[in-house]
């Protein structure tokens, strides 16, 4: 955001919460719930904006609910309202979801470091060929797949480094080099939907689904999202080789390289395959998806396989926007303000397909704008939320995947997803070119999941 719309956020966000708090309690709006109206307004404010950095947005909502709603309170709360404890607030910057996430993130930089990605994707590459079509599908496939198990703007960051030297051989004028990467961040926002792992914004969803009970493992939502990903996979492609046919028979891709064998890079090995099958297995062991990921995280630090230098570079903020999210999202359950804003539409006379095709289209449209995890972060409590409710026929499953699906699938601009920023940021593709290609897989990636995967789930008994 430019700096005049970042100041006019400061300022609005400033006024609305200083506005609110002054005015208090009004109607059924109790004192809690209008405390945790002002910060919730502030937040939409400034993730929208981007006032402040969006990871300092989420730490600042974590302060502010402890200062105003928790039991260190430094305004006394009305009699009969239970405050969370100031603990639990702070513990979300330890939540299960986060280890998680940790675990994925320490993977991708570790495979990073000893060059696991790109080799990987060389060996994958090979059976695809020469011709043009059969390139760009072998590198979305490899690019979908890592970015599953790894994050997903990781993934874009290693493949870039594949894509960009054998764009750079092409003609200047042959338009397969901006097929070549823009396949990149489109696979990689696509995959990023098969797994919890796969982005953020799937995070944010999961720690709301679990702290409203409706917790999902990690084989079940790739049994769920994995087929979405697929389809959409398999037009976007389509959608690439006919918007920018080429002018080249055959193009060859060098990657050279041979996989490290050193002891550091072995233990990885092992390491990342135990991890990945511990999360597919998960039904079958029990053991917690957070688990398994963290105690790859407590085997490549005490091995030194990961050092503290490496640590340094692990993408923190990300895990505090998602904490952030997640006590956003518990603070709006807490106080009763999700009940408040439900009430003030009668969702009742909503038909389901309305709803669902409103949460996805305001998910898709506002991810496109800015942040998807901050999108995700503003409307999985409320869409969740209404779920949860019953107000409307809606598991909130469904609202839940419905919000993650929309925000991965919504990248029509460098700022949509962290995948469009890394590719854009190449400079190899203009603005317009992300525009045209985003705006229709977006759309047929959203009419996917609500049009298609949504009633099969529910015919197959998923949700």
């Amino acid at each position: 955001m430019n700096g005049t719309v970042a100041r006019i956020g400061a300022v609005v966000a400033t006024v609305w919460f200083i506005g609110v708090l002054a005015i208090g309690p009004q109607g059924d709006l109790d004192a809690p719930a209008s405390r945790m109206l002002a910060v919730f307004g502030a937040a939409v404010v400034l993730w929208i904006t981007e006032a402040i950095p969006l990871w300092a947005t989420s730490i600042l909502v974590i302060i502010a609910q402890v200062l105003l709603i928790s039991d260190e309170a430094v305004v006394g709360l009305p009699a009969g309202f239970e405050p969370p404890p100031y603990e639990s607030i702070f513990a979300t910057l330890a939540h299960p979801v986060l280890m998680l996430f940790l675990g994925g993130f320490v993977l991708a930089d570790a495979a990073a470091k000893y060059r696991l990605d790109r080799n990987l994707a060389g060996v994958m590459l090979r059976p695809f060929g020469t011709s043009p079509a059969a390139i760009i599908a072998g590198l979305m496939a490899i690019t979908a797949l890592l970015s599953m198990f790894v994050s997903n703007t990781a993934t874009t960051a290693a493949m870039m480094a594949v894509v960009l030297p054998v764009a750079a051989r092409l003609d200047e004028g042959d338009r397969l080099r901006i097929a070549l990467v823009l396949s990149v961040p489109v696979a990689a926002n696509v995959g990023g939907v098969g797994t919890p792992v796969g982005s953020p914004p799937n995070a944010i969803v999961l720690g709301r689904l679990s702290e409203q009970g409706e917790g999902i493992d990690f084989l079940r939502w790739m049994i769920m999202a994995l087929p979405v990903a697929l389809v959409v996979l398999v037009l976007a492609w389509l959608v690439l080789v006919r918007m920018y046919r080429s002018t080249t028979a055959s193009i060859e891709v060098r990657l050279g390289g041979e996989f490290d064998r050193g002891r550091p890079a072995i233990i990885l090995y092992v390491v990342f395959a135990l991890t990945v099958l511990g999360w597919v297995t998960e039904p079958l062991h029990q053991v917690p998806a957070a688990i398994v990921g963290f105690g790859a995280v407590v085997a490549l630090t005490s091995l030194r396989v990961f050092t503290v230098d490496d640590l340094r570079r692990v993408k923190w903020h990300i895990l505090w926007l998602v904490g952030g999210g997640i006590a956003l999202g518990n603070g709006v359950s807490d106080t009763g303000l999700d009940t408040w804003i439900i009430d003030r539409i009668d969702w009742s006379t909503m038909p389901t397909i309305v709803f669902t095709v409103a949460l996805g289209l305001i998910a898709i449209v506002l991810s496109t704008v800015i942040s998807n995890s901050a999108t995700a972060n503003l409307i999985a409590p409320i869409g969740i939320g209404i779920a949860v409710s019953g107000v409307v026929d809606v598991s909130p499953l469904l609202a839940g995947l419905i919000i993650a699906t929309a925000c991965s699938f919504a990248m029509a601009l460098p700022v949509s997803t962290p995948p469009n920023a890394v590719a854009y940021a190449s400079g190899w593709i203009a603005t317009r070119d992300l525009a045209m290609v985003g705006v229709v897989v977006g759309t047929i990636g959203i009419a996917t999941v609500l049009f298609v995967a949504a009633p099969l789930w529910s015919t197959l008994g998923l949700l």
